[in-house]
């Protein structure tokens, strides 16, 4: 396979791709335009980017929006009455059928490497099983990761901590936790600790729900990075949404960057649905309640986004599209300067695949897998601007999907 005519990120000039055996074989710079073959796919000038990256997604509970009450306030907390409601219902066909309808849509977007948070609070971990066989069932064509999420609690669910222990053991990838939602701050304490402390037992990855709350009290960040700091283990360690960051006065903020720093843990923002779920408490002015996404990337900590849900308790909206997120975040975090919008892809693509830890097969260059999407645009903002299309994605020199670019057939009338 040979791709001609591509732009790369960060560079002007036109490139060929040459793929041989799933990985890049050759790439170099083009003197001018080329003319396309029957052997070689003509990017038009668009940009050849690395594939972006989901890093938070919740696949059990996709598509099951008003199944059976809708999210009337519109909160996090009741989001989670109407997913418990909806828990008892499941069965492995009704995850799975679910689930592979969203991965479509999300494929159909240019993702290729998913980590999804699974709820497993649940005896019969019924959710969790399903998902472990999607995994084994797509991995030739996607990557997806596990992460056992307790949403109810660790400490404060019915024998949450065996629950948890059993998931890693029918294959979990990542250990979850949501602190804000345990009984009491203790609770929260001990269970970023005793999550660490199996994270190092069992070499799992870690992402936790950490204060996804509009309370600007709730300091279990702090908590979380410490632990990671001292196990010396920051950069397998995520912490998703920390939405009271939000809240935080910036003294104490001032101080909290310096242990997130030395930690090296990793950040997931979901500005989509942080504006949506919360501020909810409050009178005029509202919070928008995102963390500090524009603060964090210059502080240089790795911090990405993601979607979060698809039309479920939570979210009613969603489409896959991870180009809307980006969009959102930008104007919503204050992220509109030139030198933020030319790097702009990143928070969709190797800060997510750094979070993900599969830098190893992630990347543009010679002898790495043919992993790769072609977009709308010359470079990070064109892409941005358009808000256009995948019209290529490849997966270890594997078509995945391909579509043309929208046609005018009709021009607009004036006069």
């Amino acid at each position: 396979m040979k791709i001609i005519n591509a732009r790369l990120r960060g560079d002007e000039q036109l490139f060929t791709l040459q793929i041989e055996a799933g990985k890049f074989s050759r790439i170099s710079p083009q003197e001018g335009i080329l003319f396309s073959d029957l052997e070689s796919y003509d990017a038009n000038g668009n940009l050849c980017s690395v594939p972006f990256v989901e890093p938070h997604i919740h696949l059990d509970a996709a598509l099951t929006a008003g199944e059976p009450n809708w999210n009337i306030s519109g909160t996090l907390f009741e989001g989670i009455e109407r997913w418990a409601e909806r828990k008892p219902l499941l069965t492995e066909e009704d995850v799975q059928t679910r689930a592979l309808k969203t991965i479509e849509l999300l494929v159909a977007n240019g993702v290729q490497f998913i980590r999804t948070h699974v709820d497993v609070t649940d005896p019969n971990l019924v959710a969790l099983k399903a998902l472990v066989k999607i995994r084994e069932q797509i991995k030739d064509k996607l990557h997806l990761q596990i992460v056992a999420f307790p949403q109810e609690g660790i400490l404060s669910y019915p024998n949450g901590k065996g629950l948890m222990e059993q998931a890693i053991k029918e294959g979990a990838d990542v250990i979850g936790g949501i602190p804000h939602f345990e009984f009491t701050r203790e609770y929260g304490v001990e269970s970023m600790r005793w999550v660490i402390e199996l994270a190092q037992k069992t070499g799992k990855l870690v992402d936790v729900h950490c204060d996804e709350i509009d309370d600007g009290a709730a300091r279990f960040l702090e908590v979380l990075a410490t632990a990671a700091l001292e196990a010396g283990i920051g950069e397998r360690v995520t912490a998703s949404h920390t939405t009271a960051m939000h809240s935080y006065n910036n003294a104490y903020c001032s101080k909290l960057f310096r242990l997130l720093k030395m930690s090296k843990i990793n950040f997931v923002s979901c500005p989509t649905e942080s504006m949506h779920l919360q501020g909810r408490f409050d009178g005029y002015p509202k919070v928008r309640g995102i963390t500090r996404v524009k603060e964090m990337r210059e502080a240089g900590l790795n911090v990405c986004l993601a979607e979060d849900s698809i039309q479920d308790p939570w979210y009613t909206l969603g489409n896959g599209k991870l180009l809307r997120v980006l969009d959102s975040a930008i104007h919503s975090c204050h992220m509109m300067g030139y030198n933020e919008l030319e790097n702009g892809l990143d928070l969709i693509t190797n800060n997510g695949a750094r979070t993900l830890q599969i830098e190893e097969q992630y990347g543009i260059e010679i002898g790495k897998p043919a992993n790769f999407i072609i977009l709308e645009g010359g470079n990070d903002l064109e892409v941005i601007q358009k808000q256009g299309e995948v019209l290529l994605s490849v997966k270890e020199g594997n078509v995945l999907l391909e579509r043309k670019p929208a046609e005018i057939l009709t021009g607009p009338v004036f006069g």
